[in-house]
């Protein structure tokens, strides 16, 4: 996938054809401001695609989230809290 990068001034002004790069051409491109990135325009189906790759990721999404779900409430459990300047367990 071809990258390229432009600054913000001359996004501004071919903005539609960077769009159509984008979205016709499958480019992807870096906006700066100062030299710095400040955004990437990426082709739409690139989102698409990363989802798809994700799906399945997790065989049972149930065993993950009880998971996530147990080391909250063991976190919570054992965490020395403050309040009103006490601590407390």
């Amino acid at each position: 996938m071809i990258r390229k990068t432009i600054n913000i001034a001359e996004a501004k002004k071919h903005l539609s054809e960077l769009l159509g790069r984008v979205a016709y051409g499958g480019e992807q491109i870096v906006i700066t401001k100062r030299g710095k990135p400040l955004a990437r325009l990426v082709p739409a189906t690139a989102e698409a695609e990363h989802l798809a790759d994700a799906k399945g990721w997790l065989e049972n999404e149930d065993d993950f989230f009880n998971t996530i779900d147990q080391i909250i409430e063991h976190r919570d459990k054992h965490i020395p809290r403050v309040l009103g300047g006490q601590v407390t367990e």
